[in-house]
């Protein structure tokens, strides 16, 4: 998803996009091999092994060390490499579950992360040690920076592995063709925060001549909706008339984990740069109907 979202960013760069097709990044030599193919001057981290709460829940173990090995053997080849500057995505899980609100950078190491997907979020954090360790030892330019929920086009539309937009969109999608209602988990209260693939692509490329901080920077759209909130958007984009069902026996996580992006603005990121929910919703919704019913997770 975010991956594809380069394609259309304006940058004087010249962007080499590669995937999983491309190497196995969880193998040194795989990865390796990707380094003396394409001999980078700054790499834009993105990989990992990503799921909702039911693919963390189910695979803890893989979710860590998948991202441990992919991790350790992106930046062991960035520095092997001599590559100027690395820039690797976190995650808000990273934070304490106990953390205070707003999520701010300062408290990434303060505490446990939720239970519900600590193996991916230690791997993350882990992400970060190692930038800073590098930088340490050998004077790597490696930064982090935090996004919170993605969302856009290209995005995983598994119902088992995916997140809440692209599993709300394709349950309305559906449900209107069969003329059914749709059963959303939890009570819709929880509130998040969401930034559009297109958005954040763009802040990744401005960070590269932007940022060098060894300290992890948040730079997700700040402003918070229910979940609730997001399914009856979502609902009126795709034109579902039929009625949402909340299971409540199902999990919801953590109420809300606002964060705080002041350090992006400061370095000049304007909050207005990041695109309406709704509008962004809508052209994730465009996207969607071109590509079904060939979705990833369909078939």
């Amino acid at each position: 998803m975010l991956g594809t979202a380069f394609k259309e960013a304006e940058t004087e760069h010249d962007l080499i996009l590669v995937s999983s097709k491309d190497g196995d990044l969880r193998d040194f030599q795989s990865t390796r091999l990707l380094f003396v193919e394409h001999k980078p001057d700054a790499v834009i981290h993105l990989a990992a092994k990503v799921g909702g709460i039911k693919a963390n829940t189910d695979s803890m173990s893989d979710f860590y060390t998948d991202n441990i090995q992919i991790n350790t053997n992106v930046l062991k080849c960035a520095g092997q490499f001599g590559v100027k500057k690395a820039v690797s995505l976190l995650s808000t899980c990273v934070y304490p579950d106990n953390a205070d609100y707003p999520l701010t950078e300062d408290q990434i190491h303060d505490g446990r992360p939720h239970s519900s997907n600590f193996g991916y979020a230690y791997a993350k954090r882990m992400l970060d040690v190692q930038s800073r360790a590098m930088r340490q030892q050998y004077g790597c330019n490696f930064i982090t920076a935090i996004p919170n929920n993605l969302f856009g086009p290209n995005d995983n539309y598994d119902l088992e592995n995916s997140h809440v937009i692209p599993a709300i969109m394709r349950k309305m999608h559906e449900a209107k063709l069969n003329n059914e209602n749709v059963v959303l988990w939890g009570d819709g209260s929880p509130l998040r925060e969401f930034t559009y693939s297109k958005d954040l692509a763009d802040i990744l490329l401005f960070l590269l001549g932007h940022y060098d901080k060894p300290v992890p920077i948040n730079i997700g759209n700040t402003q918070e909706y229910s979940i609730k909130k997001v399914a009856e958007i979502i609902a009126e984009i795709v034109g579902f008339n039929g009625e949402i069902v909340w299971d409540i026996s199902r999990p919801m996580g953590q109420h809300r984990k606002p964060s705080d992006n002041s350090r992006l603005i400061e370095l000049g990121w304007r909050q207005e740069n990041y695109t309406n929910l709704r509008k962004a919703l809508t052209e994730t919704y465009k996207w969607v109907i071109l590509s079904y019913p060939s979705l990833r997770g369909i078939i």
